[in-house]
């Protein structure tokens, strides 16, 4: 009994070893410390740039100061709408870089594929493929000049 709990807790350890020694880990750390850099960076525009803005715009009035109170219990619906602009600033931002890192891997995908060479199967479908176009428009064409 104790072998067999030495041995699972052995297998435990090499499994969390082996876990840790990937490179994904490593990643997901690395992506996790510049994600909440960038968290502070937007907070930091959120309350220093564009509430100030928003709040001139509405009169004057700070967001973060915004409340109502209901008996002993204080409601912050301010400090609510100001991480609703903190999310939607690092959504869109995220959307952003997303979207600029798929079109460059894209683009370098279909590099590749240009590059590579075609095999000779592929090219006789090809070929195949534009005959039966070319076919098809022909007998449209002569089908229009028959009426």
């Amino acid at each position: 009994m104790e072998k067999d709990l030495l041995k699972q807790g052995k297998s435990f350890i090499n499994d969390f070893k082996e876990f840790i020694s990937r490179g994904n880990v490593f990643d997901m750390a690395v992506g996790v410390i510049i994600g909440t850099a960038f968290g502070k960076i937007v907070t930091s525009i959120v309350n220093d740039i564009l509430m100030p803005i928003i709040g001139v715009i509405i009169g004057g009035h700070d967001f973060s100061s915004l409340s109502i109170e209901i008996g002993d219990a204080t409601i912050n619906y301010g400090m609510f709408i100001q991480n609703v602009i903190d999310f939607l600033i690092v959504a869109f931002s995220i959307f952003v870089i997303v979207k600029i890192v798929n079109t460059v891997t894209h683009k370098e995908e279909k590099k590749k594929e240009e590059t590579q060479p075609k095999d000779e199967q592929v090219i006789l479908l090809e070929e195949i493929r534009d005959l039966l176009k070319k076919e098809k428009k022909t007998a449209k064409t002569k089908s229009k000049t028959d009426k």
